[in-house]
């Protein structure tokens, strides 16, 4: 019976074992970890965000910074809709939340791992942890895998180990190239007068854009105790992840609030000025913002808060105005999004063919999620490429006579 070597215990991997016929071959997993699938018991906040209800592969692949033109044909083959059957097929009920995003109704990421865990089980996959790999040799039509548990002999490699230095140094050595590693999905530190003492602000759509790159992004916003983040900062965060690490996180942005023109902003102000002449401004609520932050905007614009909106002059409502539709912060430093790190680079995707995820330089050796070139914004995009690629490796491994 011809072996499967699966190195790295994380998403693709578990999700590439759980499809392999294990009629036709041995399986083995082989994690330097204690446990298997850590990212997936702490994505979602420990909830697992198992995919994203978006059914269409060329919108889907929209998500991805890093991988889109390739994932299109992997997303024609196997999408969230085939995710979430995969699922309910393994008796776990999945649920859509109002973002798209998708969860198991259990609430607990512990369900999708024991899904995991039962399926290997009824495989017979031999799971190895604490087994650290430290080199792959090629030998004749075989790999010897050398790692800290002893020396296992592969006819077939997946390798789906994170992006971990040490790993892609490993496959660096087999000949691939690897793009250089570089954070994606994080928040912005600033420090501004604006943004101290209002934690927790946040603001429903706000539209943020780098000058320097001509590029911007709108969503939810949130103030924190470092700056900035919500899906508005990761999402240009992931797109411009490469730009950024070049300017050593050191950029200016400018942040539109209220995703209201200056033009629009100041007829709304003068409008509630006609309507409400003898309101004082710090308790007018002119915009939809919350107190805490409208107070913040008139103090850092020099406005008295006592004073009868009437009085409020011509210079005084622009400054406003600028504050709340196009603030200049500075951006000194990045913050990991909560424990979801994830990185752009890894393995060249032109070294790979992504009709099954082979290597084009290895033969019988496969690679599969983050330790590619792909990344995604937030939202359960990351898990549905694992998925993806695990199901297209595991159909073909099926398929060889």
């Amino acid at each position: 019976m011809k072996q499967i070597i699966i190195i790295g215990g994380g998403a693709a991997g578990f999700f590439c074992a759980s499809n392999l016929d294990e009629k036709k071959y041995k399986i083995t997993i082989l994690e330097q970890n204690s446990d298997v699938l850590q990212k997936v018991k702490i994505s979602g906040g420990g909830r697992c965000n198992v995919t994203h209800a978006c059914f269409d592969p060329r919108e889907l692949v929209q998500f991805y910074p890093r991988g889109n033109k390739e994932l299109l044909s992997v997303f024609t083959k196997f999408q969230p809709g085939d995710t979430m059957d995969w699922f309910d097929q393994h008796s776990v009920p999945l649920k859509i939340e109002n973002d798209n995003r998708v969860f198991p109704e259990s609430n607990s990421s512990q369900t999708i791992i024991n899904t995991f865990l039962n399926e290997i089980q009824n495989k017979k996959v031999e799971v190895k942890t604490k087994c650290s790999v430290k080199e792959i040799e090629k030998q004749d039509e075989k790999y010897l895998v050398k790692t800290s548990l002893g020396d296992f002999l592969a006819d077939y490699i997946v390798y789906t180990t994170g992006s971990s230095p040490k790993s892609l140094k490993i496959v660096e050595n087999l000949g691939h190239k690897i793009v250089d590693l570089v954070p994606s999905l994080f928040t912005f530190n600033i420090k501004d007068e604006l943004l101290q003492d209002i934690p927790g602000t946040s603001f429903e759509n706000a539209e943020i854009s780098i000058p320097a790159l001509k590029t911007e992004e709108s969503g939810p916003l949130l103030i924190t105790h470092w700056g900035l983040s919500g899906p508005a900062v990761l999402k240009i965060s992931a797109w411009e992840a490469i730009s950024l690490a070049k300017v050593k996180y050191q950029f200016e942005i400018e942040v539109n609030f209220i995703s209201k023109s200056m033009d629009d902003a100041e007829e709304i102000f003068q409008s509630f000025k006609q309507s409400n002449p003898k309101k004082t401004i710090g308790q007018a609520k002119i915009f939809d913002i919350t107190n805490r932050f409208w107070q913040k905007i008139l103090t850092v614009s020099q406005v008295d808060l006592n004073k009868q909106i009437s009085n409020i002059s011509g210079k005084e409502m622009q400054k406003v105005l600028e504050n709340l539709c196009s603030k200049n912060l500075k951006v000194s430093g990045k913050s990991t999004f909560k424990d979801e790190f994830v990185t752009a680079g890894g393995v060249d995707l032109k070294e790979i063919n992504f009709k099954n995820m082979s290597s084009k330089l290895l033969p019988n050796f496969y690679i599969a999620g983050e330790v590619l070139n792909i990344d995604a914004v937030t939202g359960g995009f990351n898990f549905q490429a694992c998925w993806s690629e695990g199901w297209l490796i595991a159909q073909n491994l099926n398929n060889l006579s």
